[in-house]
């Protein structure tokens, strides 16, 4: 790997890299040591000799041994410190990668697993061994075909029924990018764990079975194909990469038609959802389980109508839009535990963290101090935007964090509310429901999972006229009783306890959310306007 190559370099070479942005460059000065000027090991033995010298006389055995034992402990410090140079200039060589979150998302049994297993056996991050033992356990469960997905699938009760609960993480790190997978859940009752795992993502890979009638399933009313693609455009997933699995399965056999015909179907589809399929959306073929198409281009032998580029390569070379490093820092926290202090888990959205930083949590407005940054299973000195890490803090406990809150600056903090303004799409309301003042429903907001009111409709667009109609003829607004499916509605929507959002204008990742009843997703939205200088609620 890249990095790898660098890590036997000298720790002054990170600041001949031209490559090292601004940022990652003010903080590997201070670490630069000249090998050549500066042996911390001889000038303290030089200080150790005169000292040794000035000492009242001693029988000589003992100076000399006084002496070499000081010069060992020197040597010995000296290692030490070389040592802990080096990981922090391999860090610095892997600050100059990109970093990714890429969701995998689709309908139940896709193969999402099974992919995401495979990626990391062909990067080199699972060993023969590993997938030898886990082959063995998928046979003595009469599950063989399972064996790939018991890399992203960790739990007993997951490998048990073949499902995926959780949110998976692993890491994986191609030519020019640093991912990290996150292995969502497909079947209908792990929606809210699915929707934590798409906030986090930059991209999505969407896996669709094309096995005989499995695809049909996913695609049809109430399979997670159409769910999963529509929260993942709500929760902020801007490009998708469309992976058709099982290609290599006996009713398919790498068939050109049955991929045309998926394609057909998806496409109408993927517009319809907001996707602009000519620029945000790549179809590839592949096999999770045998995995072709996904490191190296398809064998002609195996698939002789393919001529793309195979799944490693896309995501190489997908564009996102860059962060602002130079931001108001905004961290939504997703997870804690105690170690030593407090840590708290997420991805940073703006701005960057840096050892020693002051931040707030909101809302409940505690001052923290960041004590120590984890990125992946290494420790750094500053993470920036798009990094998923683990932030250790001082000056607050454990059981006053819960996931949803945000990590802020202090100068620009995250605002703290009860009640905002919305622009709301309606999907799909439950049967004989009707969308008026007074309904009910379950709040998804970044790590936020709250119960919500509409108190209010505000205003219904008609997104037909909208496009039509002359700005100089503003009608007056019309106020609604009620709006049916398909609707765009602006209203004002409260909830019970303070949560941390903003205008989506200003920060999208913490301005989209959907609404949930009951298990089904029955309307997305986008924050329009949050009560002004730092109140919880409108003033009446």
């Amino acid at each position: 790997m890249e990095h790898d190559a660098h890590a036997g370099a000298p720790p002054h070479a990170a600041q001949d890299d031209g490559t090292v942005d601004d940022w990652a460059r003010e903080d590997a000065e201070p670490m630069a040591v000249d090998p050549a000027s500066h042996h911390p090991g001889e000038e303290a033995a030089a200080d150790a000799a005169p000292a040794a010298a000035d000492a009242p006389p001693a029988p000589p055995a003992e100076g000399v041994k006084e002496i070499q034992s000081s010069l060992q402990n020197l040597d010995l410090k000296a290692n030490v410190a070389a040592h802990e140079e080096a990981p922090a200039v391999e860090e610095e060589q892997k600050q100059t990668k990109r970093h990714l979150n890429v969701v995998f998302i689709g309908h139940v049994d896709a193969g999402k697993s099974t992919a995401g297993g495979q990626i990391l056996f062909l990067s080199g991050q699972v060993d023969d061994r590993t997938i030898q033992k886990y082959e063995k356990e998928a046979k003595d469960k009469s599950r063989e075909s399972w064996y790939m997905a018991y890399i992203m699938d960790t739990n007993e009760e997951e490998r048990l029924k073949g499902k995926t609960v959780e949110v998976g993480r692993a890491h994986f790190e191609t030519e020019h990018t640093r991912f990290t997978i996150l292995d969502a859940p497909g079947h209908k009752s792990y929606v809210p764990n699915m929707i934590s795992g798409a906030s986090q993502a930059d991209i999505g890979v969407l896996v669709i079975s094309a096995r005989k009638g499995e695809f049909e399933t996913g695609y049809e009313r109430g399979g997670q194909t159409r769910e999963h693609v529509l929260l993942a455009k709500t929760l902020g997933v801007a490009k998708l990469v469309v992976v058709i699995n099982k290609m290599d399965e006996p009713t398919v056999k790498w068939s050109k038609e049955r991929y045309d015909e998926i394609e057909g179907k998806m496409v109408p589809f993927l517009k319809s959802s907001g996707y602009n399929v000519k620029k945000d959306v790549q179809f590839l073929p592949i096999s999770g389980l045998l995995g072709a198409n996904m490191k190296t281009r398809m064998d002609k032998s195996i698939c002789s109508w393919w001529d793309g580029p195979c799944l490693f390569e896309v995501l190489d070379r997908i564009e996102v839009p860059l962060r602002d490093p130079k931001g108001p820092v905004r961290m939504p926290i997703i997870d804690k535990y105690k170690d030593m202090g407090t840590v708290v888990m997420g991805k940073i959205e703006s701005g960057t963290i840096k050892e020693g930083d002051s931040l707030l949590v909101m809302p409940n407005k505690s001052h923290v101090k960041v004590i120590g940054i984890s990125l992946d299973e290494s420790k750094v000195r500053r993470a920036g935007p798009a990094e998923n890490v683990r932030v250790k803090l001082s000056g607050v406990e454990e059981e006053d964090i819960m996931a949803g809150f945000v990590l802020s600056s202090v100068a620009n903090p995250v605002g703290a509310v009860t009640e905002f303004n919305a622009q709301l799409q309606i999907l799909e309301l439950l049967d004989n429901a009707i969308f008026t003042a007074g309904y009910k429903a379950v709040l998804h907001i970044h790590s936020v999972v709250e119960e919500c009111e509409i108190v209010d409709l505000i205003e219904e667009i008609d997104m037909k006229k909208k496009k039509e109609a002359d700005p100089k003829k503003k009608k007056p607004k019309r106020k609604p009783l009620f709006v049916k499916n398909g609707a765009v509605v602006v209203c004002r929507i409260q909830v019970n306890n303070l949560i941390c959002i903003e205008n989506f204008s200003d920060f999208p990742q913490l301005g989209r959310f959907t609404l949930r009843t009951e298990g089904k997703t029955v309307a997305v939205g986008k924050v329009v306007a949050v009560p002004p200088g730092g109140s919880a609620t409108f003033s009446a």
